[in-house]
């Protein structure tokens, strides 16, 4: 059995059918691509798979447990850590502080009072900026970095968590081209190294075709085509949704 096993998950608001059956697996280690147009159903899978809305019909299975309409928070206990396309970090602390924050919250130590906060899990929390590149700003406020800088910082929190799957809503949102590139350069490297699943939403597909193992097309909230890059790019149905057909993605 695949490490995420999805199965005919299916959401309505009202008489729009947002999610319609969609079924598909994720393997340990695998960076998984779920992609499609505006509309597509993509935000309305995440929030299926991390608890936030409850499905109408289908099942989510992770690891063999069915985790399938739990509240978020006991969706994250059992190893599923999630970043999103706005930036969900402490403004008013500094770099190390809102990963030591993720880790108190990960030891279950929200509400102990026998330590100060600023002195829990400092060198754990060095550890995950390392890993990210974020080491040498440990001490900068969060609200002076730049914004590539907390799309990795957001990574270091998530991580803190040690999830088994991590589910990335359009990761590379708002950055440049090159900072883009770079950050899924290393959430690939994660993956490799620590054997993290990774589901992820983009919109640009050069992200997509050079770092996704596998892709996820979505369309009108039915699953169009799930395959490999070079499978997905040359699918003539997925070029008709993305370019109105006639012409191919390109092959770099």
């Amino acid at each position: 059995m695949s490490f995420l096993n999805v199965k005919d998950l299916s959401k309505n608001f009202g008489g729009i059918k947002a999610v319609q059956g969609v079924s598909f697996s994720l393997e340990k280690g695998e960076l998984l691509a779920l992609i499609g147009p505006n509309g597509a159903g993509k935000s309305t899978c995440f929030n299926m798979l991390f608890g936030q809305l409850k499905p109408d019909a289908g099942s989510v299975v992770l690891d063999g447990e069915n985790i399938t309409g739990l509240k978020p928070r006991k969706i994250w206990r059992k190893g599923v850590g999630r970043t999103f396309q706005i930036t969900a970090t402490y403004g008013s602390m500094t770099v190390i502080e809102n990963v030591q924050m993720a880790l108190i919250s990960h030891h279950h130590q929200g509400f102990s009072f026998t330590k100060r906060a600023t002195k829990m899990y400092r060198e754990k929390a060095m550890e995950m900026l390392e890993l990210v590149g974020m080491a040498e700003q440990a001490e900068r406020g969060t609200a002076t970095i730049a914004y590539g800088d907390l799309k990795s910082l957001e990574l270091a929190i998530a991580l803190a968590h040690e999830p088994k799957l991590l589910l990335m809503d359009e990761p590379a949102a708002g950055m440049a081209p090159t900072e883009r590139q770079a950050l899924m350069a290393l959430t690939k490297r994660i993956v490799e190294e620590k054997g993290v699943s990774v589901l992820f939403t983009e919109h640009d597909m050069d992200v997509v075709f050079e770092h996704a193992d596998r892709i996820l097309v979505l369309n009108r909230g039915q699953l169009l085509a799930n395959g490999t890059v070079d499978e997905i790019r040359s699918n003539p149905q997925v070029q008709e949704v993305y370019l109105g057909g006639g012409t191919t993605f390109a092959n770099e």
